[in-house]
């Protein structure tokens, strides 16, 4: 069975596998494919277009994708570690094996095409050796650094959540205040809120309040259903003000981004917790074909951008004209729906082959049942 061996082949290194938050992965990955393919350099919307059919904002602002991976990265590390006794030493060297090797991989590919093409290579090698602390790596590699400077932080964080939630709702206002103050001093705070830490602390912190929530969130389907209606219906006004781009122009000197990440943090907190303790997808069927893209979106999300800007302009050229918002929908799901092979190669020929080198992070006796096994891997991507 292609499900069971592929997912032998993605177990982590903790055991256990949440079907249910790879449907949250490959449902994030969706969003920020469909930003990219709607209003890239060839994108076929304008960005001043907004859906009169509100829950399909969330696509019109695929941005958003991001901080559904950041919040399920707190929520899904708390779920990993909460209570455990941890050898972070080797845990970090876990998340090392498991996102350097493609990361490595396409930024040194994008580094020597560009050193053979680019006359200002200079400018470019330079914007490299800064993406560790800054956000100017490429092909979105940039979100995985804050994930990478987030890692740094967990063992406080999950110390501190362990003494009390308090903590962790303080950390989120004085990221709050912080916001504030810079965006006092800057006149804009977009480009911190959402490229930086600065930003998306409030995302992480969120998702781990929602795990130690999550007997609350259990089964309230009306909390859940208010939960998705407002945010929902949050965003499509904010679409309509222009969203990412236009709201008044980018970079945005609205003062809504001081609030916007954490915002985005509490919808997608209370939704991640509400969707995993209630239910238990099955590992097959529809379910599992949707498991299997959350699964890949690490390889979807880095390497998706060497295609969908070209997917977009050939359809659009070639095919039929797609500047209408829903038709190039229907074509997103299918180009989107093509990555898989591509991204299973990468995981297959790439990726797995260094996860042999994982060990096991959790001191004896911190060992919690194994859960239902289902391909996952570790961390938001």
């Amino acid at each position: 069975d292609l499900t069971k061996r592929q997912g032998r082949g993605m177990r982590s290194s903790s055991g256990e596998y949440f079907i249910a938050l790879d449907h949250v992965r490959a449902l994030a990955m969706l969003v920020a494919f469909a930003w990219h393919f709607l209003h890239g350099p060839f994108g076929p919307v304008p960005h001043d277009y907004a859906p009169a059919i509100f829950p399909l904002a969330l696509l019109d602002e695929g941005h958003t994708g991001v901080a559904i991976f950041m919040t399920l990265s707190g929520y899904l590390f708390a779920k990993l570690l909460d209570g455990r006794q941890v050898r972070y030493g080797v845990f970090f060297w876990n998340r090392f094996v498991r996102l350097a090797p493609l990361l490595i991989a396409v930024v040194g590919g994008i580094t020597l095409y560009k050193y053979f093409t680019d006359p200002d290579f200079g400018i470019y090698l330079s914007m490299i050796k800064r993406g560790w602390i800054e956000p100017t790596l490429p092909n979105g590699a940039w979100s995985v650094v804050i994930e990478m400077h987030f890692y740094l932080l967990l063992p406080i964080v999950l110390f501190l959540f362990k003494r009390s939630r308090f903590w962790l709702l303080s950390i989120v206002l004085l990221a709050i205040l912080l916001r504030l103050c810079l965006y006092d001093i800057r006149g804009e705070i977009q480009t911190l809120s959402y490229f930086t830490l600065i930003g998306r602390i409030d995302q992480f912190m969120l998702g781990i309040l929602a795990f130690g929530s999550r007997t609350l969130l259990r089964g309230r389907h009306w909390l859940a259903g208010a939960v998705a209606v407002l945010f929902l219906g949050f965003y499509w006004y904010f679409d309509h003000i222009g969203g990412f781009m236009l709201n008044p122009a980018y970079p945005s000197t609205s003062p809504l981004w001081v609030m916007l990440p954490t915002l985005e943090g509490m919808a997608y907190a209370i939704l991640i917790g509400y969707y995993d303790s209630t239910y238990r997808p099955r590992p097959d069927g529809i379910s599992g074909w949707v498991g299997r893209y959350g699964a890949y979106s690490y390889s979807i999300y880095l390497l998706h951008f060497f295609f969908v800007y070209r997917m977009a302009a050939f359809i659009h050229t070639r095919i039929m004209d797609i500047s209408n918002f829903y038709v190039a929908c229907a074509w997103m799901i299918v180009c989107f729906a093509l990555m898989l092979p591509v991204c299973y190669l990468s995981y297959r020929f790439l990726e797995s082959p260094f996860l042999k080198c994982r060990r096991k992070y959790l001191l004896p006796g911190g060992q919690r049942p194994v859960a239902q096994a289902v391909p996952t891997g570790e961390g938001a991507h």
